[in-house]
């Protein structure tokens, strides 16, 4: 003996209620599994460490009201001035527009 499919979809529906899930008697998918989820966001921010201020940003933020020595930009002009004065320095960039090649006959 079978029971009445709408008696099933009455009984689905008390279910779901007393349960607080959704009622979908027609078996779509609708992404209730994803969202039921926890949310990642909080997680992967914490595992990253948290953004340090550079010297960089300080001389940006307070001018020349501060004065600071930056070792690393320091060290990076110098090796780009030995470049330089090795003639190792990157090519200059073109002014003009490309010239067409002409077509052979």
């Amino acid at each position: 003996m079978s029971v009445p499919r709408a008696r099933v979809l009455d009984l689905m529906k008390a279910q779901c209620q007393v349960f607080a899930t959704v009622y979908n008697p027609k078996g779509l998918r609708l992404g209730n599994k994803v969202l039921r989820q926890r949310l990642r966001g909080p997680a992967l921010a914490s595992y990253y460490p948290t953004a340090r201020i550079t010297l960089k940003e300080l001389n940006n933020a307070f001018g020349p009201n501060i004065e600071t020595y930056d070792v690393e930009e320091q060290e990076r002009l110098e090796h780009i001035e030995e470049v330089h004065d090795r003639g190792k320095r990157a090519p200059k960039k073109k002014t003009a527009p490309p010239a067409h090649p002409k077509r052979k006959k």
